[in-house]
């Protein structure tokens, strides 16, 4: 239990900031004196520290001992939030948020591996719901937290707020969480040139993802050149990790079917999960007119349901196969969004609540079984850099979710608006400008239900892909049992 609290201190504290900073943007930007695209960066800059992070955390888990890591990502990530709030810069602040980025970017996978090393085989499904509980708070109450701190505050505490819980969370990390001595120190020394290739790659990557439909995508040299630096590094990184005999990430874990094929249903359920929840209020406000709180309201039902499904799913993971939860949450997902792509322009509160209710449902049956079955049959050896990975991948699935759906929204709005332009006249003494608004309006309609049709049929026919996965056998691995004895 001490163990469980202390990890879902640094995991909550992690979430809570990624998302609690979003609504105070414009406010900071004020303060500062920046532009709404400088200010872009305080988010962009957090997200490339995590990816670069990320894989890292099997190969930094071995070589500071697993305490020692994730008392100093604690650390890092406290101290930064303090840098953060004492900002009196953009620039200043970017770079406090790319600090905080690297602490922050350990944490969640780290929290993930020690739950599930630390829950016997019988227990992991209730881990993991405890995991992904932890996992929707943050999303669920930052933006409203934020909010509020920003109306009756001033945007330091967004920040300040940290460091209290990351105090608590680092001292409860020296006294309970242990080092495992199945985890081996790296054998050799610090690979510079996979840091480098890693880095590089994987901070253009998502630079072109973040900010490639802001900046026209190809139409912008800098996309251009960082594309091809991520076309290039990131296949001689692969090669080189697979070929190195002590790898700066261990990717020989795909060896193993049921992680394999779990990692490409978790970036598939990234890029519709992470889409869609970036979509939904906009859509909502935009096209329905539900104010801010409405909108809260119209996404509350759906939190309510994936915290019912984990707690469900806590208890009943060890009985069911779990392909065939995996499944039906695809299905659900894919259920919500095509009833999403029938709503209107005169669509209200109930109109949503039962897309959401299935969508919530969905996330709860995706998230638990899922990452269960993936990590079930990775030794436990290799669970902290299989942890990484995973988390990764599913926050890349995000990022291309984002990317192309984002992108499509504004391609099929200006296919939609020239269709309807051109078959309209004036008539009946209306106005010009109302009839340019109104077409406007329901050519954005069409195009995000089109959108949420696109989502609907990739998650069924991605559902049936949990037939590739091995459900997990009783009992542990062999080299598992014997490292645990």
């Amino acid at each position: 239990m001490l163990i469980t609290v202390t990890v879902m201190l640094g995991l909550i504290m992690a979430i809570i900031d990624s998302t609690i900073v979003n609504v105070a943007l414009d406010t900071i930007a004020g303060n500062l004196g920046a532009t709404i695209d400088e200010v872009s960066w305080i988010a962009t800059g957090y997200i490339l520290a995590n990816v670069v992070v990320m894989p890292l955390n099997g190969w930094l888990t071995a070589f500071f001992g697993r305490k020692a890591f994730y008392a100093t990502s604690l650390a890092v990530f406290t101290v930064a939030s303090f840098l953060c709030g004492t900002a009196h810069s953009i620039d200043q602040l970017i770079f406090y948020r790319v600090i905080q980025g690297l602490g922050g970017g350990a944490l969640q996978p780290t929290a993930q591996a020690i739950l599930f090393e630390s829950y016997p085989p019988s227990k992991r499904s209730q881990a993991m719901a405890i995991f992904g509980l932890g996992a929707m708070v943050g999303p669920a109450i930052g933006p409203t937290l934020g909010g509020w701190i920003v109306d009756n505050a001033s945007w330091p505490l967004i920040f300040f707020i940290n460091l209290p819980i990351g105090a608590v969370a680092f001292l409860m990390t020296l006294a309970f969480i242990p080092d495992p001595h199945y985890i081996e120190t790296p054998k050799s020394g610090v690979d510079w040139a996979g840091l480098g290739l890693l880095s590089a790659g994987l901070a253009s990557l998502q630079y072109v993802l973040e900010r490639g439909e802001h900046d026209s995508w190809f139409a912008s040299h800098t996309i251009v050149v960082l594309t091809i630096v991520a076309a290039v590094c990131l296949p001689i990184f692969v090669m080189k990790a697979l070929r190195d005999r002590h790898p700066l990430v261990n990717l020989r874990v795909f060896r193993l079917r049921g992680y394999a094929v779990g990692n490409l249903l978790g970036f598939i359920s990234g890029f519709g999960l992470f889409g869609v929840t970036l979509v939904l209020p906009l859509f909502f406000q935009t096209m329905l007119g539900f104010t801010a709180f409405d909108t809260g309201l119209a996404l509350m039902p759906g939190a309510l349901a994936t915290a019912a499904s984990m707690m469900v799913l806590g208890r009943i993971g060890n009985r069911v196969d779990p392909r065939i939860l995996v499944a039906v949450g695809f299905a659900c997902f894919g259920i919500s969004t095509w009833l999403l792509g029938d709503l209107n322009t005169i669509a209200g509160y109930w109109d949503v609540f039962w897309p959401r209710i299935w969508q919530g449902f969905a996330l709860g049956m995706l998230f638990v079984p899922l990452s269960t079955t993936t990590l079930g049959s990775v030794p436990l050896a290799e669970m902290a850099g299989a942890s990484g990975v995973y988390t990764l991948l599913r926050q890349l699935g995000g990022s291309v979710g984002i990317a192309v759906l984002t992108t499509f929204l504004t391609h099929e709005s200006a296919v939609a608006w020239n269709v309807l332009a051109s078959g309209v006249t004036q008539s009946h003494g209306l106005p010009r400008t109302y009839l340019t608004a109104l077409v406007a309006q329901q050519s954005t309609m069409i195009a995000y239900d089109a959108l949420f049709r696109l989502v609907a049929i990739i998650f069924f026919v991605s559902a049936p892909l949990v037939l590739l996965m091995e459900p997990p056998r009783g009992g542990l691995p062999q080299s598992v049992a014997a490292a645990a004895d």
